[in-house]
């Protein structure tokens, strides 16, 4: 980054002295003097700066007399104020960030990839309604990044109108974060600002930027590093920040997707973390992430303020998942199983089965097929079409034929594999031909379910048979 450069005008003062006539040729040498040793009138003063500092304005007046020939003598100096810790290096760091966007996370398996940090988000407030909510994973992040050995850093999505409310978030922040080891940054994220839908729409860039610096300013009152993030086309020019202003405060995270990874942003401005894709892939987690370098490292792993206040949580099993609300009696329609999560790859997660005529009260029907039940004080989850709020419902079975040893419960529903699986032309694995493979994506009928583990599915206008556990339903 270049040198800054600050003007010094200084104003003079002429002196007339008048000592009376019989001191005339002393007033002579006197004027003389003071021409041979008198100022230019402005002399240029040059502040070397680093790149991951800022700047503070001191002025420095005269002794408060003006006039048209005093006028006051002002002196404008930059001085870093970013907050630096005694464990900071100046090491190049790797890091992403993640939300609840990224569902639950393989921290073990992120571990194992080239990561050193992560920056979590905590939290953040409605566009609409202005109310700060939990970001649904940031327990489960914060305390897995870190038992995995990854340093924590976190931001908070802001849309604050009013310095009250940054405030208020900086506080909320503060003591979310009470219990856990914050080495990175705490930063001020705020993005949407410009859609009509947005509570901010129409603030003022200096508006929207003083509340950047009442959250920062509260966030290092209370110990953590300050950092503010925005994207390049954002922070250029004071395009849409005030950020002449807030790069010599704090430091700066600019977002910046070159189409072609170069060594640095295209941005002229001072940064001191790079957001450098947010089509990242990365062991662990499912779907794209934010890769970013941070220009400066740490040595150590800092304390968390509150020692054993960060209570010890599982992964949420509904992130992703829209629930509808709703307070209903069901019954299995045949035998279905109540799982903690909603996932059918494993067993480990079977807590009951359900059996016809046997009720529960569901309480919540997913966008992805599932239902939130009630059972025993347990909220469990079951496949949405293998229940019925039909209480009186009988399951319709067909009696064997062809020499089948089961019966089949009918249902009418599509499914495709969870992997691959074999159709065969009986419900056996010995006595029975394969007749095609079903792979992930292709969806067929089911038409039948046996209480053997068996499904009878239509493909290609011929009735086949697959093992049931090794499909899945399709909405």
């Amino acid at each position: 980054m270049g040198k800054r450069r600050s003007r010094r005008h200084r104003g003079h003062r002429m002196l007339f002295l008048a000592f009376g006539s019989v001191l005339a040729a002393g007033m002579v040498l006197i004027l003389a003097l003071v021409f041979l040793f008198r100022g230019t009138g402005e002399d240029e003063q040059d502040t070397s700066v680093e790149t991951v500092e800022t700047v503070v304005s001191e002025s420095l007046s005269s002794d408060g007399e003006s006039d048209t020939e005093d006028e006051e003598e002002v002196l404008e100096m930059k001085v870093s104020t970013v907050k630096k810790v005694d464990s900071e290096t100046e090491e190049q760091t790797r890091g992403i960030d993640v939300s609840e966007f990224q569902k639950n996370i393989d921290w073990a398996k992120v571990a194992s990839a080239d990561v050193d940090f992560v920056m979590v988000r905590c939290g953040y407030r409605t566009a609409s309604s202005g109310v700060i909510k939990e970001d649904a994973c940031a327990r489960y992040n914060l305390q897995e990044a870190h038992a995995n050995g990854l340093k924590l850093g976190a931001y908070f999505f802001s849309t604050a109108i009013t310095e009250e409310e940054a405030r208020e978030e900086a506080r909320w922040m503060c003591d979310f974060l009470a219990g856990y080891p914050i080495t990175y940054p705490v930063v001020y994220d705020c993005e949407g600002f410009q859609n009509t839908s947005s509570r901010q729409y129409g603030m003022t860039t200096e508006a929207r930027s003083v509340l950047a610096e009442v959250f920062l300013d509260e966030i290092e009152a209370n110990g953590y590093t300050g950092m503010f993030y925005a994207a390049r086309n954002e922070l250029t020019e004071d395009t849409l920040w005030k950020t002449s202003e807030l790069e010599w405060k704090y430091r700066i995270w600019v977002a910046q997707y070159p189409a072609q990874l170069t060594a640095a942003p295209d941005y002229d401005g001072k940064y001191a973390m790079w957001q450098y894709t947010n089509q990242g892939e990365v062991p662990g987690i499912e779907g794209p992430v934010d890769w970013n370098i941070a220009y400066f490292g740490y040595s150590e792993t800092a304390s968390a303020r509150q020692e054993g206040a960060a209570q010890k949580v599982e992964a949420n099993p509904e992130v992703g998942v829209t629930f509808e609300e709703v307070n209903e009696p069901v019954t299995a329609k045949d035998v279905t199983n109540l799982r903690s999560s909603m996932n059918q790859e494993t067993e480990s997660n079977l807590v009951a089965k359900l059996k016809n005529g046997e009720t529960v009260v569901r309480i919540g029907k997913g966008n992805n097929g599932w239902s939130r039940v009630e059972y025993n004080g347990r909220t469990l989850y079951a496949v949405s079409n293998y229940l019925t709020t039909d209480l009186s419902y009988q399951t319709p079975v067909e009696k064997p034929g062809d020499g089948f040893k089961q019966s089949f419960m009918i249902v009418s529903e599509n499914v495709t594999a969870k992997e691959v699986t074999n159709l065969r032309t009986r419900p056996s694995m010995e006595d029975s031909e394969i007749r095609a493979q079903l792979s992930n994506g292709q969806v067929i009928s089911r038409t039948g379910v046996s209480d053997m583990g068996w499904s009878r599915v239509e493909y290609n206008g011929e009735t086949l048979y697959c093992i049931s556990s090794y499909l899945q339903v399709v909405e």
